[in-house]
């Protein structure tokens, strides 16, 4: 079965800087790709080039087969996108608004459309002028799952959103899933990508630095430990699957990959008074297992 979004050496620059750098990128049908990467790192200028909103510098990217930048039309017909922020007419109902959506996208299913307006709790009733970030978002989510588009193209869509309404959100993606959609998921948020997606892509400076599941990406599924001594905390950096080491004082940051036991050892021999673990964010991911690469480049 083809891929439903291929892009082969698909670049964007804007002078001399560089937004994306020859991405080479398969997704296929039913899947829930997960495009990770702090901001700027060149997420949303693909969106733009796979809407068409924008023409590759240099390469291609084609949707269901079909030319992104050449047959924009054809493709939107299929496909549903929700930007990371709400641009909408200001003095429509949230009703009128998602009138307007559904009849310019063609299609959308009316019974799923007031099922989903009773799940994310949202009032159609109001204005948009009167509606807070969240709820704005609700109504493009809304717009976009009442479709049933074969592709979702969603770019930070949970933007706004309260944690309650982020699992609303996470069962929608799910049950479109399910129902044989595709999904591109551009995000920030690690733990919204563990939930819902196949695989994960990784960009850096419009680059992809990795793609592949979570299981295979498994510096992804590290533990952030911080930790408080009576004295100078313990030397580590031979200690099995642990990386990001800081120490400051008494205190000291590191984070672990696989079995705590090695570390557990290592800190209880040294006497460890606190003891803090959670799941690091993205971007001490990304300073942990890049940033020493990051460092070697500045050097040379």
């Amino acid at each position: 079965m083809p891929a439903v979004i291929r892009t082969c050496g698909l670049t964007k620059r804007y002078g001399s800087r560089i937004a994306l750098k020859d991405l080479d990128l398969e997704v296929q049908a039913g899947e829930v790709l997960g495009y990770l990467g702090p901001n700027g790192a060149g997420k949303t200028t693909t969106i733009r080039l796979l809407l068409g909103l924008i023409a590759p510098t240099a390469g291609s990217a084609t949707i269901f087969g079909l030319d992104a930048w050449r047959q924009a039309p054809a493709i939107h017909r299929r496909l549903a996108y929700v930007p990371g922020e709400a641009n909408l007419w200001p003095s429509l109902t949230g009703r009128e608004t998602l009138a307007l959506l559904g009849r310019l996208h063609g299609r959308f299913d009316p019974a799923y459309r007031d099922e989903l307006i009773a799940r994310f709790d949202f009032d159609p009733t109001r204005t948009v002028r009167t509606y807070s970030k969240g709820n704005r978002q609700k109504l493009l989510l809304i717009a976009a799952l009442m479709t049933r588009a074969e592709l979702l193209v969603l770019d930070e869509p949970t933007s706004g959103l309260d944690p309650l309404m982020e699992q609303v959100f996470r069962e929608c993606i799910r049950e479109a899933q399910r129902n044989g959609q595709t999904v591109f998921l551009s995000s920030h948020l690690l733990s919204e990508v563990e939930a819902l997606c196949d695989r994960v892509a990784i960009l850096r400076d419009g680059a992809l630095l990795e793609l592949g599941t979570l299981a295979e990406l498994g510096h992804l599924s590290a533990l952030s430990i911080e930790a408080t001594f009576d004295g100078p905390p313990p030397d580590l950096r031979n200690v099995p699957g642990v990386s990001g080491i800081e120490v400051a004082g008494t205190r000291l940051r590191c984070q672990v990959v696989g079995s705590m036991e090695p570390l557990l050892r290592a800190l209880s021999a040294a006497g460890v008074r606190e003891l803090v673990s959670r799941r690091p964010s993205l971007e001490e991911l990304f300073l942990a297992h890049y940033g020493a690469e990051d460092r070697v480049e500045r050097r040379a």
